[in-house]
């Protein structure tokens, strides 16, 4: 076998095992944030009064500050609930696609490499 085929063969052998390391990684990493660190993904920020109107008095421009009402604040709760949850499916698909892809890829030519041996 030439050098430069078995080169080749070791490149895209190890392109492979790195695709199904940092897959496989990336579900690990998915699956304690789900089910044992629940805590990890989630964002803390405080809740700060909105500008709702500008005034003018006389020449003066005031911004009036409105509170969130409960409503408002259980809302933004369940959107970033909902963005949470989205943004581990986006983690999920992209893991299984680089094992999908990884996976083939190594074991074909590791097994092409170990052939030639």
């Amino acid at each position: 076998m030439s050098k430069l085929k078995l080169i080749y063969l070791y490149i895209f052998s190890s392109v492979g095992l790195i695709l199904i390391i940092i897959g496989g990684v990336s579900l690990i990493n998915l699956g304690l944030k789900t089910y044992i660190f629940t805590k990890a993904d989630q964002d803390y920020y405080y809740r700060i009064p909105v500008a709702q109107k500008i005034i003018i008095e006389d020449g003066v421009e005031k911004a009036v500050e409105k509170e969130l009402t409960e409503e408002e604040i259980k809302e933004q709760e369940e959107t970033a609930k909902e963005q949470r949850s989205a943004q581990r499916q986006r983690d999920a698909a992209q893991a299984v696609a680089m094992l999908i892809v990884g996976i083939p890829l190594y074991t074909y030519h590791w097994r092409q490499v170990r052939k030639k041996d």
